[in-house]
């Protein structure tokens, strides 16, 4: 659900305007209406610097993640409060790149100048002096042709990696030609190239070891940032401002949960600069969205904000998609040994990783969904249970075949959209009127009338009394047409309740699109399956058979699982957003709940 939102209009003196933001910012309750544009060179310069620091922090991190554990950092370095650490921190991370990039050239080249062997670059000068002209080649040793050395002044200089270097003189000013291409000699021979590479690993581990001895000013540069994201934010509210009487009054919007009233009011009695109103907040005024779910639901809300927020005078869908999403997700993964490694995975994540605990709280009752649905047909890590366990045909005969498990899934999604047009039914029964909600109570009249009339058909029996399935038919139809479009003119209202009639093509196309997750959970097993053959047959390699046998089965078996999970992530989530959004008339577009306090 939606939590009630009271609206505020605040009047402050503007010279006042600033500290009152500031202690409204402790209070940390009120989102405050503000412009997120850089309105003014102060809003710009802010921005900038907020930008920066959360980009050299975020790089600095990186750089200590991936730095080598045996980084010595003997002592640790703190700044002053005069040291200007963010730029210390950028100046040794900007060095450490260019340091790392010149090492890498001076390796190339070194390679390179391997070719030529160890020669002095002081003999070319004194060949030009003497009145020649040397000529370098590079040539594979398949290709240098041992003629060359009686037909021309030639000297081997090296021979390295399967090539041969060597020069051709030749006197100044007499005309030169050979059968290659010219090389370039390198500027400095090997031995000097690897001198110069020591010293730059020597400078790379004294500004990394510099860095590392840094990172005790990680805290402070967070606080930092943290401090000068909440003054942007605070500078935002206060630009947004309307300003009154030549400049000397500011008036401002806020909202607050309803269930604070009381506290907020207290606060603001206590400010004797401003004068308040507030009231109920309406649809109109767009008031920002806070979502209040129970344990359960609550979980799922990171996936329901993938698509939008609700407006305020809608409903929250998330406590209605919630669970289906959760058995849409087994039904894709479609094995239970697969859920079970998901539960106790998600549970490790708890137990070691506490940041993640509302993801893996999620993963658990993911996992759950996925012991559950398979469960229908009996998948256990690519095999039947039942053929595990050698139980009886009797018992066996309880489990779902595929196409058992075909139908469950279009029934399963036929229920979910049975399910959505209730819930839109009801929903504008309550806030527009009891005719708004009748056409969508007609269609599941419909939809139920038609899967009782098809399923029968399949089965040769009427699962229903043929009086009660016609009245289902004809009941939907008729509150479809009379209240499609619930307008007083009589012919306005027939004609759009005809042509709604053709949004029945719309409820089958929906219908169909439950179908992928059988492909999903049945295209999973399958992959278990062969995984598990292929693991069998490896049992007769000599020797090593049970080992190769148990890597590919743990390996196979958690590969298929992470391809499968992408699926069964994805899949039900387009679900949850085309198909069950759209039939329980869902609009969304609201703005999220930002208190200004000092967690921004």
């Amino acid at each position: 659900m939606i939590h009630k939102m009271t609206r505020y209009s605040i009047i402050a003196f503007q010279p006042e305007l600033m500290d009152f933001l500031d202690r409204l910012q402790e209070l940390g309750v009120m989102d405050i209406t503000r412009s997120f544009k850089a309105t003014d060179e102060t809003s710009s310069q802010l921005l900038e610097i907020t930008t920066s620091e959360k980009k050299l922090i975020k790089r600095y991190k990186n750089f200590l993640k991936n730095l080598p554990e045996e980084t010595p950092a003997e002592e640790s370095i703190t700044c002053t409060e005069e040291c200007e650490i963010f730029d210390r921190i950028e100046t040794l991370l900007d060095s450490a790149v260019s340091l790392k990039q010149e090492l890498y050239a001076t390796i190339r080249e070194r390679d390179d100048a391997l070719l030529w062997g160890n020669f002095d670059p002081t003999d070319v000068d004194r060949l030009k002096k003497a009145g020649f002209t040397p000529h370098f080649y590079v040539v594979s040793d398949k290709k240098f042709n041992p003629d060359w050395e009686q037909e021309y002044p030639l000297q081997v200089l090296n021979s390295y990696g399967g090539k041969i270097c060597f020069v051709v003189l030749s006197p100044i000013g007499d005309t030169y030609t050979f059968p290659l291409s010219e090389s370039q000699l390198p500027q400095e021979p090997a031995k000097i190239l690897d001198l110069r590479i020591a010293s730059l690993e020597q400078k790379i581990k004294d500004t990394n070891s510099t860095l590392a001895a840094l990172k005790d000013s990680l805290p402070e540069m967070e606080r930092r940032y943290t401090l000068d994201s909440q003054e942007l934010d605070k500078y935002f509210a206060s630009v947004a401002s309307d300003n009154q009487a030549e400049g000397s009054l500011s008036i401002l919007e806020g909202f607050a949960p309803t269930d604070i009233d009381s506290s907020v009011a207290e606060f603001l009695n206590n400010c004797d600069y401003v004068v308040w109103l507030s009231e109920p907040a309406k649809a109109e005024d767009n008031p920002p969205i806070k979502l209040k779910n129970n344990r359960f639901t609550k979980l799922f809300e990171v996936i329901g904000n993938m698509y939008m927020l609700p407006t305020y005078d809608e409903l929250d869908l998330t406590p209605y998609f919630a669970p289906f999403y959760m058995l849409f997700f087994g039904l894709c993964l479609g094995d239970m040994g697969y859920g079970l490694i998901i539960v106790l995975a998600s549970l490790f994540i708890i137990w070691k990783v506490p940041s993640l605990r509302e993801y893996a709280k999620l993963g658990i009752w993911l996992g759950v969904g996925t012991i559950i649905m398979p469960a229908l047909n009996g998948t256990f890590f690519g095999t039947k249970i039942y053929d595990i366990f050698n139980m009886s045909d009797s018992i066996k005969g309880l489990f779902f075949t595929d196409i058992k498990m075909f139908w469950f899934a279009i029934i399963f999604g036929l229920f979910q959209i049975i399910v959505a047009r209730l819930i839109s039914a009801i929903y504008k029964m309550r806030r527009i009127g009891w005719q708004h909600g009748m056409s969508n109570i007609g269609w599941c009249m419909i939809l139920i009338w038609v899967a009782l009339l098809y399923a029968g058909s399949q089965m040769g029996k009427n699962l229903t009394p043929s009086w009660m399935g016609w009245t289902f038919g004809a009941g939907g139809l008729a509150l479809v047409i009379l209240f499609s479009k619930p307008v007083r003119n009589p012919i306005k209202r027939l004609f759009g309740g005809v042509t709604a009639l053709y949004d029945i093509t719309g409820f089958f196309g929906d219908v169909l699109s439950y179908i992928r997750l059988f492909g999903l959970g049945a295209a999973g097993g399958s992959l278990g399956m062969v995984i598990n053959a292929m693991s069998m047959a490896l049992k007769g390699v000599p020797y090593a058979g049970w080992i190769l046998c148990i890597v590919l089965l743990v390996f196979g078996h958690l590969f298929v699982m992470l391809l499968s999970a992408i699926g069964a992530f994805v899949h039900p989530m387009r679900l949850t957003f085309v198909e069950f959004y759209k039939n329980a008339d869902f609009t969304g577009g609201g703005k999220p709940y930002r208190p200004l306090n000092k967690n921004n």
